[in-house]
């Protein structure tokens, strides 16, 4: 039985492509783009097998999944499903974002997402066996200025995993998301700046972020637990990234009154009285 990734034609798909095939496990690379897969599985031997098909189209997906059985025996049954697939696009905040680009975030990641799962799962019923690894971020938990519709989509990923958990109790199917942090050496600020390469470059600099290789062993690591075992979610960051303090917006305070005018005509002000103490300290000078 094979292990099925979408988005294998680049950054964490196609680095745990490697990493399975490597581990001696068959593995078929689903994405969009063909001739990224086909590189891919020219370094990688026959131990790889290609699905061409947009996650977003839902009749493409089930084309692709219907050729299954076109391929060689190991490749036809899905063990393990790595729903790797998902972006973000622009870091504009909501009342100026595009709702095209918030309509493919909500396409790719939720539906896209949540489409395949549902085509994959019954046959792992079936068996009593399977594992399903969602790939999540740490935005479904920490909010930021221009995440929303993204934050959003990985914390539709981050509830629908864990309820797919209470779903499956009883069978022998494990669910887990994998939340990462500030992750570089891939495509995704790319994308998301739509080609800023020097936008997105600066998002890195200077820092010892995570790498696609990091996330790919965990995902192994996740497959390769014994079968009673299930980690629900797991959260990474790189040591250099950590918390902040929640913003506080102040208004500035009001200025303080003017004093109240003085007519031109008024008397002038008394001297005030002393009192017996003061004159008495006076007298002793």
């Amino acid at each position: 039985m094979a292990i099925l990734i979408t988005g294998a034609s680049a950054g964490f798909g196609a680095a745990m492509a490697r990493r399975f095939v490597q581990a001696g496990y068959p593995v078929v690379g689903m994405a969009r783009r063909g001739d990224k897969l086909h590189a891919l599985k020219e370094q990688l031997g026959d131990m790889f097998q290609i699905l061409e098909a947009d996650l977003t189209d839902k009749i493409a997906v089930d084309a692709a999944l219907g050729s299954l059985h076109n391929l060689p025996e190991a490749f036809r049954q899905i063990d393990c499903l790595v729903n790797n697939a998902g972006l973000a696009l622009g870091l504009d905040p909501a009342q100026e974002a595009d709702f095209d680009d918030w309509e493919t975030v909500i396409q790719t990641n939720i539906v896209g997402l949540a489409y395949l799962t549902r085509q994959v799962l019954p046959q792992m019923v079936a068996r009593n066996k399977g594992y399903i690894i969602n790939l999540g971020s740490i935005a479904a938990n920490y909010p930021y200025p221009g995440g929303n519709v993204y934050g959003a989509s990985k914390a539709f990923v981050r509830q629908f995993s864990l309820n797919l958990r209470a779903d499956l109790h009883g069978t022998g199917v494990r669910v887990s998301v994998v939340e990462p942090g500030l992750c570089g050496g891939t495509e995704f600020s790319y994308v998301r700046f739509k080609g800023d390469s020097e936008r997105a470059d600066a998002l890195y600099r200077h820092t010892d972020s995570l790498s696609a290789d990091d996330i790919a062993e965990t995902v192994l690591w996740l497959y390769q637990r014994p079968a009673h075992m299930n980690v629900n979610s797991l959260e990474i960051m790189p040591v250099s990234q950590s918390f902040g303090a929640l913003p506080v917006h102040r208004t500035p305070p009001p200025p303080p009154p003017p004093p109240p005018p003085v007519a031109a005509d008024a008397p002038a002000p008394q001297p005030k009285e002393k009192t017996l103490l003061e004159r008495l300290s006076d007298w002793l000078k």
